[in-house]
């Protein structure tokens, strides 16, 4: 059988097990779609944005470190892409650590009921430079039991230009928003706004109820034309404002390759006009698709100032994890979530923070709650990594090494609430850590490696796939199994 069949044939056996009965409609839609891709053909090629590491700073120089929470998994699926299907290894522009360590679901505990946030933390040796410590902050949205999901206004923003025709776009974005209609409650209703050289409400706010309408919507949609995303951004905004639930879920899916050609098509003018349209209360999920004409530039920006998370959609299966595994991703339980390191210069001579280049804030920005920042979704877990140069023979274990403080908003607050976690450095080796320290601290090296960091120090593929495998978390969907296989490839490239 062909790689085709055998998935379809799982997909379908994974529908009926959850008692779908749908399950039919889902092959007939996906034995009939092109999700194939074209590495070769010519396009006029992806847009990243300038990724400058974070170096090493000095406490004497500067003892605290602020920055925002990055929720995205995208450029983990975007390097993926670049591993299975082109084999090759991706520009080093599309590597973001943080997005990497983020794609995984570590289930951290959430072990405080009096915020929606939970905090968790360790430091150990760093496995890739000997005299260097690893300190892992964590942080755990708390979860919100499917009876209890507020009601949602949801607006699936697609782009139908031309350029969307191709089969790992606008296929691939259907099949994606099909699997999200099994999702709804008949409280739930979802318009669908499109936009190519002219926008038009495509569907109007449909309940949930009433699936087989939503579904003929989604199956009418056809590419052409030009790529007006600035006029479809407001019109998905006012269908949003218009259709708002207070106290509900507020929600813009914006699926698209980013290649915006009339209208507002400049980066910071269509940052500018999110920003704007954020304040209305409406949260934005930036799902991004296809190659060779990619904006993720844009798109990974677009997401960050406008209270929502950025994904790319790769295959088949990341549809899976996005709207069947992640729902609550969709479900915001805090925003502009801020973290403020203060350390101590007694015992820590420098740090660095691995990852979050785009999200580092200045100090005074922590206290401001007119700062935006990173929001959480229900079930969701966040994870940061600094690495730290300790003063020799420094008494580590008497006085915390450094205190981390949190700043968070409930979704519809503007008044951010404190929390603070401590943590003692008790001086053990990266293999004596947690198997959350160990996997995210693997994650951070492969991060460095597919750079090529000049802070990767000692670390090796070969050294990734030896400490994964002392990583013993659950893998109910195989995605550690699958980082390994990814690990070989890159070695291999």
């Amino acid at each position: 059988m062909t790689h085709r069949l055998l998935l379809l044939l799982a997909l379908v056996v994974q529908f009926t097990s959850c008692g779908y009965e749908n399950s039919a409609y889902y092959l007939n839609q996906e034995a009939n779609a092109d999700f194939s891709t074209d590495p070769d053909r010519s396009e006029p090629g992806d847009e990243y944005g300038t990724i400058i590491e974070n170096p090493f700073i000095s406490t004497a120089e500067e003892a605290t470190s602020t920055f925002s929470i990055d929720a995205d998994g995208g450029s983990y699926a975007n390097v993926r892409r670049f591993l299975e299907q082109d084999d090759q290894l991706p520009p080093a522009a599309a590597v973001r650590t943080e997005e990497l360590i983020n794609y995984f679901d570590l289930n951290y505990p959430a072990d405080n009921p009096d915020h929606p946030i939970s905090l968790n933390g360790e430091v150990s040796g760093c496995p890739w430079a000997a005299e260097h410590r690893l300190v892992r902050i964590g942080i755990q949205g708390k979860d919100i039991p499917e009876a209890e999901l507020p009601p949602s206004n949801f607006v699936f923003l697609v782009d139908v230009s031309g350029s969307m025709g191709a089969g790992d776009k606008l296929e691939l974005l259907k099949a994606g928003m099909h699997r999200f209609v099994d999702q709804m409650e008949a409280a739930d209703h979802l318009s669908v706004v499109v936009y190519a050289g002219r926008t038009e409400v495509h569907l109007a706010s449909t309940s949930g109820r009433e699936k087989d309408a939503i579904r003929r919507s989604i199956n009418a949609l056809q590419p052409g034309g030009g790529t007006n995303g600035g006029a479809g951004i407001l019109l998905a905004y006012e269908q949003a404002e218009r259709h708002f639930i207070p106290g509900g879920n507020n929600r813009i899916l914006l699926g698209t390759d980013g290649d915006f050609n009339i209208g507002i098509s400049d980066k910071d003018e269509l940052i500018a006009l999110i920003e704007e349209k954020r304040e209305t209360g409406v949260f934005l999920t930036v799902l991004g698709v296809g190659r060779g004409n990619y904006n993720e530039a844009t798109l990974e920006q677009l997401a960050n100032k406008g209270n929502g998370t950025y994904e790319y959609l790769d295959k088949l299966e990341q549809l899976e994890k996005v709207f069947f595994h992640e729902t609550g991703k969709f479900y915001t339980v805090a925003k502009d979530v801020k973290v403020q390191v203060q350390f101590n210069p007694d015992l820590v001579q420098a740090y660095r923070l691995i990852g979050y280049e785009n999200r580092v804030l200045p100090n005074e920005a922590f206290t401001d709650d007119t700062e935006d920042a990173g929001e959480i979704g229900a079930g969701q877990n966040i994870t940061a990594l600094y690495e730290i140069i300790p003063v020799p023979a420094a008494a580590t274990r008497s006085t915390p090494s450094f205190t981390i403080d949190f700043r968070y908003k409930m979704p519809d607050a503007d008044t951010s609430t404190p929390l603070r976690l401590a943590i003692t450095d008790e001086g053990k080796t990266f293999f004596e850590a947690s198997d959350y320290t160990r996997f995210t601290g693997s994650v951070a090296a492969f991060g460095l490696l597919l750079i090529d960091s000049e802070y990767k120090g000692s670390a090796t593929y070969r050294d990734l796939l030896t400490w994964l495998r002392t990583v013993t978390l659950e893998d109910e969907f195989g995605y550690y199994r699958e980082l390994e296989t990814l690990v070989k490839k890159a070695q291999d490239l």
